[in-house]
């Protein structure tokens, strides 16, 4: 339950996939998602709002070291935003996008202030062409529902009923 097989984890290339490969159980919560991860990567995984970050180009972003994710999130004040932040950067996670290659040209484009080429090594993710943000999304959406549907009470006949 909630783990990878090593041929699956290292497949997961879309939503679809990485969603299945999780073997998620069906009660869910962001702590019990953010658990199955951590154990799925080797890693723990921390998660801070950065001031820096505004949520209107950049609402997170994702860091991964050999010892530890980090997901650093813009301010919001609503819960379910800050969520959807931290799942789209899950899906990420998941999808093991940090194993691709960032362009220096588009790490430039984040981070005017540093070199594309530091950005790219840190960073190590691909050119975030559409299809990778929209499938980091679309596990993020995948997530989401999963979680919305572990809080809708099973048993509310059984309630009614006695």
């Amino acid at each position: 339950m909630g783990h990878f097989e090593d041929s699956e984890y290292s497949s997961a290339c879309s939503a679809a996939e990485g969603f299945r490969a999780l073997n998620l159980p069906s009660r869910l919560s962001l702590d019990r998602l953010i658990s199955i991860i951590e154990r799925a990567r080797g890693r723990r995984i921390e998660i801070d709002v950065c001031e820096s970050l505004n949520s209107g180009t950049v609402c997170g972003l994702w860091l991964s070291t050999n010892t530890r994710e980090i997901i650093l999130h813009a301010p919001t004040p609503s819960a379910l935003h800050r969520q959807q932040f931290i799942l789209h950067e899950l899906g990420h996670m998941v999808l093991r996008h940090d194993e691709a290659v960032v362009s220096a040209n588009y790490a430039e484009t984040l981070f005017p202030n540093l070199s594309g080429e530091k950005v790219s090594r840190i960073l190590g993710r691909s050119d975030f062409l559409d299809h990778i943000e929209a499938a980091a999304e679309t596990l993020a959406d995948l997530f989401a529902a999963a979680i919305r549907d572990s809080s809708i009470e099973p048993r509310s006949f059984e309630r009614i009923l006695g």
